[in-house]
């Protein structure tokens, strides 16, 4: 049996906690930064928790085993 092969995409986008959830970057916060009021880009910096249902399908990108969230 051929070894699964860890989702390259999914692995520089998703970080996992100490506790095993899964952290993502907020949308709009790569370009276009200018016309950004800085309250919102402060906002947009901090990293946040992929919902469980999402968490499932990117657990299965990343190799990870999905009984445990």
């Amino acid at each position: 049996m051929p070894k699964m092969k860890t989702h390259s995409g999914a692995k520089e986008r998703f970080k996992i906690t100490g506790n095993g959830k899964l952290m993502r970057r907020r949308q709009n916060h790569g370009h276009k930064l200018v016309g950004k009021r800085p309250k919102r880009k402060r906002r947009l910096k901090i990293e946040t928790r992929l919902s469980r249902e999402d968490s499932i399908g990117i657990r299965k990108m990343l190799g990870i085993s999905i009984n445990n969230d």
